[in-house]
């Protein structure tokens, strides 16, 4: 059922990068090593990936993923490109492993592997902000689509003493860094600045999530990257021909999926959205006999893609009835000998009692509109 949460939440913000015209692509699970030595990643984080896998050529070292930046740069030179192909927006959900110390684990929300709702756009100087605007506005429906309202905007930017740990110019620093801030202020966002929270390679907006304890997570993020393109010679023809180098932004809304998905848990208590939830109906048989008639709706129910399950367990049907309330399924319908007579589902709501007798039909149509209006909302 997890899964199947997680795969709806890929497929909810695939809808939203469509409207926005991200194109998705799959990169491998392994890379070079020079790879990471060119992106800086090996540099800054190869004592915490996990060991090289060595190949029958000899001094050949692949590494598991540990970052999707460096292949969708790869990607990005794979053809060449005109200013009129900027931005350019890859998306992917890349699975990526790094080895965590066994003291850091902590259930979904700190692993070993997970997968970011990751992409990177490529786009001229001239368009960074009106770019990373949009990104703030992918963010903000996720958020507003799973009802959280306590999050928190953090701007992360370099330590101002401590250098040694950034690479690239101060000029390309000053001018990431002044885009995310003109871009929250423009938005009329509060975000609190943070110095020495920076990525290596740029400085990036965060959103920070309390859970049901107050704990606060790094949700969604938005990075803006001038080095990355610079280390991997990245360009673009621009419109006095001449070969100029794109602005990189990294962006996941969700972050990693084990842990939005972990935060998201604690803040429904199991309660999901109507759209969003493995089982939205529990169908439940007064007795025995009528365990068919419950397998003939849900079948029905399936034609109107509503997710159905019974609850053909022999017990009393207030037994059942609290049970599945306790399972947060938004919908049971009870089904007895006049309800199969006459086609009919008798119609409870969670945490709201009776809602009276329907057709099968009727209540199938009705659910599905309900779902619909809910997706398309956002």
């Amino acid at each position: 059922k997890g899964t199947a949460l997680r795969i709806r939440l890929q497929d909810f913000l695939r809808r939203i990068q469509a409207r926005y015209d991200y194109q998705e692509v799959m990169c491998p699970p392994i890379g070079n090593k020079n790879l990471y030595i060119t992106s800086g990643h090996y540099a800054k984080y190869g004592k915490d990936s996990f060991q090289p896998i060595h190949t029958p050529e000899e001094g050949e070292e692949y590494f598991l993923k540990p970052m999707n930046c460096p292949h969708h740069c790869m990607v990005y030179k794979n053809s060449p490109r005109s200013y009129k192909d900027l931005p350019l927006r890859i998306a992917e959900f890349g699975t990526v492993c790094r080895y965590e110390q066994s003291g850091e684990l902590h259930g979904l929300t700190r692993v070993r592997s997970f997968t970011q709702d990751d992409a990177h756009l490529f786009c001229r100087p001239d368009q960074v902000k009106e770019e990373f605007l949009r990104v703030m506005d992918i963010i903000n429906i996720v958020f507003k689509s799973m009802n959280f309202e306590n999050v928190e905007a953090q701007i992360s930017l370099r330590d101002k003493v401590n250098r040694e740990k950034y690479i690239g110019s101060d000029e390309n620093w000053e001018k990431a860094e002044q885009a995310i801030i003109e871009a929250c202020e423009e938005k009329g966002l509060t975000a609190k600045v943070e110095y020495g929270e920076a990525a290596f390679y740029g400085p990036k907006l965060d959103f920070m999530v309390k859970d049901a304890i107050g704990r606060r997570w790094q949700l969604g993020t938005i990075q803006v990257d001038y080095n990355l393109p610079e280390r991997f010679q990245l360009e673009y023809m621009g419109s006095d021909n001449q070969k100029h180098r794109p602005v990189m932004i990294h962006r996941a809304p969700f972050g990693s999926m084990e842990r939005f998905v972990a935060v998201l848990i604690e803040h429904t208590a199991g309660k999901f959205p109507l759209w969003l939830t493995p089982d939205q109906v529990a169908i439940l048989p007064i007795s025995e006999k009528f365990n068919e008639y419950a397998e003939q709706v849900k079948a029905e129910l399936r034609k109107f893609d509503v997710r159905a399950i019974v609850d053909d367990r022999n017990e009393k049907i207030g037994r059942k009835i609290r049970d599945n309330e306790m399972k947060r399924i938004p919908y049971m319908l009870v089904v007895g000998e006049k309800e199969a007579e006459n086609g009919e589902v008798a119609v409870r709501k969670q945490g709201e009692g009776d809602k009276g007798t329907m057709k099968i039909e009727e209540f199938g149509k009705n659910l599905a509109e309900e779902v619909s209006n809910m997706i398309n909302k956002w």
